[in-house]
């Protein structure tokens, strides 16, 4: 991409969260950005907002299920914004439950947006890429991509199978010798309007697992991800934690989460059983980025920093070491 020509990228799940925060992190740095989720106003809100931070906005209303709708999409953003550099995929639903609660019906609506929904999006980016070699897609996925927690088994498996679509995809890409690039962002626990409309069996209101950090915390990882030729980027010590202790000891987690994963996700209050749920369609409201949980959320990860900043890591790393070794000498002198 040329430094006089306007970057185009596409998110999935634009109008609130991390989509939400996300579309605002590339307005404000100049981008053309074709916004797709279902609920039309607040896609009307997040371009307005992108408007006012310097890009351009393109809104297309749909479900990305429907992967005829999402190529159409697709297609519809090349010819009024320009040829997509960057798909973001990020849209997502849930449903909070133990399984024996769950209904069939439940696990394929999840599994048709949080994973189909990806490969939908990573599709009708690929048939536009490939043919150009060049792009970037990004997946949004989880610490539960890769360490399952009890009530999500259906959010969770949906993460698992994007993460193992993704890894095949990347194999493929290389053996083509594509220039085109494929990353996964694993995010931790966001304070996302999710838990305010996500369909709930819990006695008490849903949280995000402590600790928490504000969807802007993913935005910026999610931009980073787009412009840095990394396989994989991990935000948060929460997440690095779950993934890592997931390969060295399966199995105390399991019992671990077997005891702490029903509280964690629960907090004071009981839950309202009247309350709108976004499994089957959108919920109305003007929610934006941010959830119920802004006293309780932090606005930056030091782990993603370090993340971002090995060089710096790795200078600080050897003068570390070198001045270990010359304390050494000069005891032994």
């Amino acid at each position: 991409m040329t430094k006089d020509k306007q970057e185009i990228a596409v998110i999935t799940g634009a109008s609130a969260g991390v989509g939400r925060a996300t579309a605002r992190e590339f307005g404000r740095r100049g981008a053309a950005v074709g916004l797709i989720s279902r609920n039309q106003r607040r896609l009307e809100s997040a371009k307005k907002e992108i408007e006012e931070a310097g890009g351009r906005a393109l809104l297309v209303p749909l479900d990305v299920s429907d992967a005829a709708a999402v190529d159409r999409a697709a297609e519809r953003i090349e010819n009024e914004l320009g040829a997509i550099d960057i798909w973001i995929n990020n849209a997502m639903t849930s449903v909070f439950s133990p399984v024996h609660e769950m209904q069939p019906e439940e696990f394929r609506r999840v599994t048709e947006v949080t994973y189909l929904g990806v490969v939908h999006g990573t599709l009708s980016a690929l048939h536009r890429m490939r043919a150009r070699n060049r792009g970037v897609i990004v997946q949004v996925g989880s610490a539960l991509a890769y360490r399952s927690i009890p009530l999500q088994s259906a959010y969770c498996a949906a993460k698992h199978a994007v993460a193992g679509f993704t890894d095949s995809l990347r194999c493929e890409l290389i053996h083509d010798k594509s220039r085109v690039h494929l990353t996964m962002v694993q995010l931790p626990a966001l304070n996302t309007p999710q838990f305010g409309w996500v369909k709930s069996r819990l006695p008490r209101k849903a949280q995000p697992v402590p600790p928490i950090f504000q969807p802007e915390v993913a935005a910026r990882a999610i931009y980073w991800a787009a412009h840095h030729r990394r396989r994989e980027v991990l935000v948060g010590a929460s997440t690095v934690t779950a993934i890592f202790g997931q390969k060295l000891a399966p199995g105390l987690l399991d019992r671990y989460l077997g005891k702490t994963g029903y509280d964690s996700q629960q907090y004071d209050g009981r839950a309202d059983p009247n309350q709108a749920a976004n499994l089957w369609q959108s919920v109305d409201g003007d929610q934006a980025a941010h959830g119920q949980f802004d006293q309780r959320a932090r606005p930056y990860s030091v782990e993603f920093w370090m993340n971002t900043e090995r060089h710096w890591m790795a200078i600080a790393a050897a003068a570390l070491a070198a001045g270990m070794l010359l304390a050494c000498d000069r005891r032994k002198g």
